[in-house]
């Protein structure tokens, strides 16, 4: 079953998506599975282990399933000082 997800970039996957959020229908059955579809889409080299996902403004876990209409955001490591 296809679900349609607004997805939202930030940090270096906004620079190596070329883009701040963008909706896309997606096959993938959890967070996880949707974040190998964007890492193939759009060359991103991080490890699904050194990033935080969240889903409608919610810091969520790799294994939940796709909802339609939420919002996934992708958040790389911070650095700062």
């Amino acid at each position: 079953m296809s679900v349609t997800l607004t997805l939202l970039y930030f940090a270096s996957l906004r620079e190596r998506a070329g883009v701040p959020s963008e909706s896309l229908s997606t096959e993938a059955a959890d967070l996880a599975g949707l974040y190998e579809e964007i890492q193939a889409r759009h060359g991103i080299a991080w490890p699904r282990e050194h990033l935080r996902v969240a889903v409608d403004g919610e810091f969520a876990r790799w294994q939940e399933p796709l909802r339609a209409g939420s919002e996934v955001a992708f958040i790389p490591p911070v650095s700062g000082g």
